[in-house]
């Protein structure tokens, strides 16, 4: 079982967008019970909260569903149990540098540093997008979830 765990500040809309596409992705692959995905926030403020209503309408016009999702809190114990931990931007990827044990499975990673396809390096805020920041969001993480899919697949 390969484990992926997607990292964003709240947890109630980039992270948890990424594991819809990505839970989305594996399904329509058939490996929906070789990889496991998960999400998580680096702050607290929405612990046991579903995710933001707009990012699930936006999720849901393209097929993915969110409606189960609730946000949590990463902590040391994820870099002992995900092969992955990405971070959706800089701040999130320098909160888990700091967090993360020195025994660690997972080294964690920017997400888009790694799997995106374009010169953006972070998954922006979509807060701050207007009307089109959750179906931007959708774009980024579409392309590099299919990246990283295509990443696991080369492994098993």
């Amino acid at each position: 079982m390969i484990n992926v765990l997607f990292v964003c500040l709240g947890n109630i809309c980039r992270s948890p967008t990424a594991e819809a596409v990505m839970t989305g992705l594996l399904a329509q692959a058939g490996l929906s019970d070789r990889v496991f995905v998960d999400s998580a926030g680096t702050a607290d403020w929405h612990v046991g909260k579903p995710a933001d209503e707009r990012s699930v309408a936006a999720a849901a016009e393209r097929g993915y569903d969110m409606s189960h999702l609730r946000a949590r809190q990463v902590n040391v114990d994820d870099f002992r149990n995900f092969d992955y931990v990405l971070a959706m931007d800089e701040s999130n990827y320098q909160h888990l540098v700091l967090l993360c044990p020195e025994n660690a499975r997972a080294q964690p990673k920017k997400l888009l540093a790694h799997y995106g396809r374009l010169e953006v390096q972070d998954v922006p805020d979509p807060y701050y997008g207007g009307a089109d920041g959750f179906h931007q969001v959708l774009d980024l993480l579409e392309d590099a979830c299919q990246s990283l899919l295509h990443e696991i697949q080369a492994t098993l």
